[in-house]
């Protein structure tokens, strides 16, 4: 019998630090990461690899920021599971069926939107 693959998760995150500690809590919950530091480099991603759920920041280095980058993705993946977080309330509306979560994040929100994928 063949292994089932298990979901990706794109997590992009300007901060290391939080990037690794998403990635980290993803990979506890048995997923496959892929770390992005800037949306132009998470849009390649998406671009070339099958992805189950994204998380990202809304501020971002580069030219587009998170909002932006959710808008990209559901546009081109509409059932990819979004998660968009930042430490204050977006300025803008998040694409439909994208989850907010605020900073600091509780890590037990985050992998109960996870488990979601395993569904």
């Amino acid at each position: 019998m063949g292994q089932a693959l298990k979901p990706t998760a794109l997590v992009v995150e300007d901060d290391e630090f939080q990037r690794s500690l998403m990635s980290i809590l993803l990979e506890e919950s048995d997923m496959t990461v892929i770390q992005c530091g800037s949306a132009e480099a998470a849009v390649s991603v998406l671009e070339y690899s099958e992805v189950s759920m994204m998380f990202t920041d809304v501020d971002l280095a580069g030219r587009m920021d998170g909002i932006e980058l959710a808008y990209v993705a559901k546009e081109k993946f509409p059932n990819l599971h979004i998660i968009v977080t930042s430490g204050t309330s977006p300025a803008r509306f998040l694409p439909d069926g994208t989850v907010f979560m605020a900073k600091p994040w509780n890590s037990i929100d985050v992998l109960r939107e996870a488990q979601k994928l395993f569904h």
